[in-house]
């Protein structure tokens, strides 16, 4: 994807600040550099290194001291970027200490290193993306508590259904987000394993020192330590691949309701207004869903990108020949248009506007036909459902064919004030006392948000 290039036009658009610090080329070697710094000490400790080495490794492990683009363009005949890595971590150390050179990398294997390197990096994109979650899922939790009894209209299939409250979508994307935000949260956590198991997974290198080393380099890195290596199961990968694609559909289900709020036939919701946001470079009275878009673009990479990580766990034996190798450019793209998706859907959310005028006009465009399900239902008590369905039915099609008002239909109709007096319909067709349970809904919404 062309805005995993650095510096890129794109990555400001589809990207959150806080995510592309996270997949910086330098931020990816440093983590790396982590790893073997982290083993160094861990190998010292348990007696496999001297002790002495550990010091020199742990120095020369700076980012800052290698030529990234070296190392990239080294990695094309070496097959990965920890080869090349490995290679100039030993010349770094060696530059003071050349005993300590020697035991750079003791034991591990290229997988060992990118893949612990990858879980950091997942540890920290879940971090970046929570200020955000924060901002999302308070903000549109104020709105629905302030839009508790706005009345709109709720919509099924692109057509008007039924009078509801506001604060009920609201709230409803509060609390998606919320799972989200839990879901990640999980599988931040089971994803949060070392993977060190040398060549072929049994750490041979390190005799009988294998799992007591893997415990201190575990500990160093703040990482649980699973049952065994996992060089070609990809289950908790996916798993975390999964939640972020997850998200970024909810931010795009979020996205594609406002924006069709904001169409200028309904305009009823509209993204925060703010210089240089949403204009057009020819049409000055243009006001376009900008956030929006971007959330909606990102909910349509992310599937992609998602099924990418899917497919590669299908792996070879105990090292993967493509599977493992198509991750490395995946999981970034990912986390970017995640991020971005997101971040687009929190400024939505702390500066949404609404205009509750505008929603009730909507309501009443169809002159009573919103309200039909209320009086087929007070009917139906009377003389049975499919009757009740087929008479206001009929009296639907009337209003709209003559373009007068329901109310005054159905209390011209003998067939209906037979069983509903005329002020009894005209109660029937006030919006208001036909949410429902919304109200309940709204407030058992905002409480699972809370106990997240």
């Amino acid at each position: 994807m062309a805005f995993l290039s650095s510096p890129s036009l794109l990555a400001p658009l589809f990207s959150s600040a806080a995510m592309r610090a996270v997949v910086d080329d330098k931020a990816r070697l440093q983590r790396m550099l982590d790893f073997e710094a982290a083993l160094a000490k861990a190998e010292a400790d348990a007696g496999v290194i001297p002790a002495k080495a550990a010091g020199p490794i742990v120095a020369a492990c700076r980012a800052d001291r290698f030529d990234l683009g070296q190392i990239a363009e080294d990695a094309v005949a070496a097959g990965n970027i920890a080869i090349p890595l490995v290679k100039a971590l030993t010349a770094e150390v060696a530059k003071n200490d050349r005993e300590a050179a020697g035991f750079v990398h003791w034991g591990a294997t290229s997988q060992d290193v990118i893949d612990t390197a990858l879980v950091l990096e997942l540890r920290d994109a879940v971090t970046a993306l929570n200020n955000d979650l924060h901002r999302a899922t308070d903000g549109f939790s104020a709105q629905a508590a302030r839009h508790k009894t706005t009345l709109m209209v709720g919509r099924t299939w692109m057509q008007q259904a039924l009078p509801m409250p506001f604060g009920l979508k609201l709230a409803g994307y509060a609390a998606a987000l919320a799972r989200a935000r839990a879901r990640l949260d999980w599988a931040r956590d089971e994803v949060l394993v070392v993977q060190f198991g040398g060549a072929a997974g049994t750490l041979a290198a390190l005799g009988n020192k294998g799992l007591d080393v893997t415990e201190r380099l575990a500990t160093e890195l703040g990482l649980d330590v699973p049952p065994a290596p996992w060089h070609s199961h990809r289950d908790r990968l996916a798993e975390v691949a999964g939640a972020f694609a997850i998200l970024a559909g909810t931010c795009g289900k979020i996205a594609r309701d406002v924006s069709l709020l904001m169409q200028t036939e309904v305009g009823e919701a509209f993204e925060p207004a703010e210089a240089g946001r949403g204009g057009s470079s020819s049409m000055p009275h243009k006001r376009n869903p900008t956030a929006a878009a971007a959330a909606l673009a990102a909910a349509s990479m992310a599937p992609q990108l998602a099924a990418t990580i899917f497919t590669a766990q299908v792996q070879e034996h105990e090292r993967a020949l493509g599977g493992w190798q198509a991750e490395w450019p995946t999981f970034p793209a990912l986390l970017l248009v995640t991020s971005g998706a997101l971040r687009a859907v929190a400024d939505i959310a702390e500066g949404l506007e609404v205009d509750a005028e505008r929603m009730r006009a909507n309501l009443d465009i169809s002159q009573g036909l919103i309200m039909a399900e209320a009086v087929s239902v007070a009917l139906a008590i009377r003389i049975g459902k499919q009757e009740a369905h087929n008479l206001v039915e009929a009296a639907c099609k009337k209003s709209a064919k003559e373009k007068r008002h329901l109310r005054d239909v159905l209390s011209e109709d003998k067939r209906v004030t037979e069983y509903l007096a005329v002020d009894e319909i005209a109660k029937l067709v006030a919006q208001e006392h036909y949410t429902g349970m919304a109200g309940d809904f709204i407030d058992r919404l905002l409480k699972s948000v809370k106990d997240a």
